[in-house]
């Protein structure tokens, strides 16, 4: 099983300061560090009202720097949107200061204004993203060469280069990883086996039956499960309607399991969203099994970080014992 904190750091005019969000995100990404937690996860958004992540790389170095062992992932990279050469440096430095921890999850990204705000075509994202790939390799060799009639020398050198996913859900995109990419992230293992078979096929190493997909989308341990769920509600049903807008933005309709409309009551019932004591989360990450990722999502848009430090705290005391067994 991977144990996974991830953060994208919404601050909803209802919810906690922006600036009190992104110190206790640094103190929690030590605290997950610290308790033998594998990975950091970090989104990437632009233009959004609640102030979500538009800058995963400065906010990776930063946890890199208060960090020793966990991996930081930004996930995803909207590599499409950014100007590969600057990309490759600053990439670059943020591996040096995660340490070399630094492991990034490119993805296409989908909404139009994103798009157009930093200039691009959302019809030219995949190849984009094919593009930033192939730049990013030849860049970190430290060899000047030349790209669209310009000379490029990209310093300093990391070592070693940050490893590359490509994010992603559709056939396609599993088939592209294999060929391009360190890996494949498909959140719900989407298309795996076909990931699988192409390297396979390329005579790459086998990398293994099964991704580890996603458990709940979010877990809070509380001994008051309903008082603790009345103060989470309103963060999640405001990221739930989010995520609607933006794919209805995006491809005229709102996708998800939410599509429909958010019904508060339909949306603790589907377990994307737990609120459990310590014992009922002990039970349900042995369920999930090692062939899982179980991640925790503190700062649900934008919650009240003393609400989420008891509820850290807690799993630390009473789930962590239980289940650090699971660890890879």
């Amino acid at each position: 099983m991977e144990f996974v904190i991830s953060f994208d750091m919404r601050a909803p005019s209802f919810g906690a300061p922006a600036q009190e969000l992104y110190d206790t995100a640094l103190n929690m990404c030590e605290w997950a560090d610290e308790i033998g937690f594998d990975a950091v996860g970090l989104g990437e958004h632009h233009a959004s009202e609640d102030g979500y992540l538009p800058s995963p790389i400065p906010m990776a170095s930063a946890i890199g720097a208060r960090t020793k062992n966990i991996i930081v992932r930004p996930n995803i990279l909207q590599a499409p949107i950014y100007d590969p050469v600057k990309l490759a440096e600053d990439l670059a430095v943020a591996q040096y200061l995660c340490q070399g921890r630094l492991e990034v999850v490119i993805g296409a990204g989908y909404r139009p204004y994103e798009f157009q705000m930093f200039g691009k075509r959302r019809e030219d994202r995949k190849d984009l993203y094919v593009k930033a790939f192939k730049f990013l390799r030849r860049a970190w060799t430290g060899e000047t060469f030349e790209y669209e009639g310009r000379s490029i020398t990209v310093t300093p050198v990391p070592q070693p280069p940050p490893k590359l996913l490509l994010g992603g859900t559709h056939p396609a995109v599993a088939k592209r990883a294999a060929h391009i990419a360190d890996g494949f992230y498909p959140p719900a293992g989407e298309n795996w086996s076909i990931y699988r078979d192409t390297c396979i096929e390329l005579g790459k190493p086998d990398p293994g039956k099964k991704f580890k997909a996603l458990g709940p989308i979010y877990t809070h341990v509380t001994r008051d499960p309903e008082g603790d769920w009345e103060k989470i509600k309103p963060h999640a049903k405001h990221v739930v309607e989010s995520y609607a807008e933006w794919t209805t933005e995006a491809y005229g309709k709102a996708a998800g399991p939410f599509a429909g409309g958010i019904d508060l009551d339909d949306l603790r019932a589907s377990g994307a969203y737990r609120v459990l004591s310590p014992e009922d989360a002990v039970s349900m990450i042995e369920d999930l099994g090692r062939d899982r990722t179980f991640i925790l999502v503190p700062l649900l848009g934008g919650l009240n970080p003393d609400l989420a430090w008891q509820g850290l705290k807690l799993f630390e005391q009473e789930v962590w014992p239980h289940v650090k067994h699971l660890k890879d």
